[in-house]
Formats: C-alpha cells, sequence, structure tokens
C-alpha cells in the first residue's frame, strides 16, 4: 500500500509542478526548487521528489545544471500543454462524446452544451 501512496505522491508532485510551469510561477529558463526543499515542503521522501523531477527531465521539460540544479527548459510550456491536451482528448471528449451519442444527443446540440458551460465559469 505503501507504494501506491508514493506512487501516486510523485505523480501528483510532477503533475503540481507541470501546473506551475503552466502558470507561470516557474517561467522556462528559471531555476525550481531543490529536490531538499520540495521534500521538505511537501513532507515526501527525497527519492520520491527526485523520481518528480527525473520525469520531467526525461521529457525535456527540465534540465539540469551540473551543481546548480534543475532549470525549466526553453518550450516546456508548449510541450505540458501538447501532452495535456492529448490526455484531455482521450479522457474527457471521447468518453463525453461516446455518452452523448448512447442518449442521442447530436454534435450540435453537445457543442451548445460545451458552450453553455464555459458561459457559467
Amino acid at each position: 500500500m505503501a507504494q501506491n501512496n508514493d506512487q501516486l505522491a510523485y505523480i501528483k508532485l510532477k503533475e503540481w509542478l507541470e501546473d506551475e510551469i503552466l502558470a507561470g510561477s516557474f517561467p522556462e529558463n528559471t531555476q525550481i526548487p531543490s529536490v531538499a526543499d520540495l521534500s521538505v515542503s511537501f513532507k515526501l521522501n527525497h527519492i520520491t521528489v527526485l523520481k518528480s523531477v527525473n520525469l520531467l527531465a526525461e521529457a525535456e521539460i527540465l534540465y539540469k545544471k551540473r551543481g546548480v540544479g534543475m532549470f525549466v527548459a526553453e518550450g516546456a510550456v508548449s510541450k505540458i500543454r501538447t501532452e495535456r491536451q492529448g490526455e484531455f482528448y482521450s479522457k474527457y471528449i471521447v468518453s463525453m462524446v461516446s455518452e452523448a451519442k448512447k442518449l442521442g444527443i447530436p454534435a450540435n446540440e453537445l457543442l451548445k452544451m460545451t458552450e453553455r458551460g464555459y458561459e457559467n465559469e
């Protein structure tokens, strides 16, 4: 069970870092907090934090400056948006369209419903 919590923690931290990059808290070519700082802030084992940071480095969202720390890569915002838009489509749009078809909701009505959702925000 602890392994699942660790897995969830590193995924949540990865997503938090991505969210902060998208929000501009960590602009491209700027340093993110150290693994030690993130470990303390989030009360996580440094290995869990390192796993999150390494996943972002492998995805070329972050890069390492030896002896200095981790930095947000040029083009990171675009990469995160592209990845998340694909996930959004797979996770939400496909199932929404499938359910709309089951309920007999035509595409134009589904679009109107979606637009209404934007207006209510």
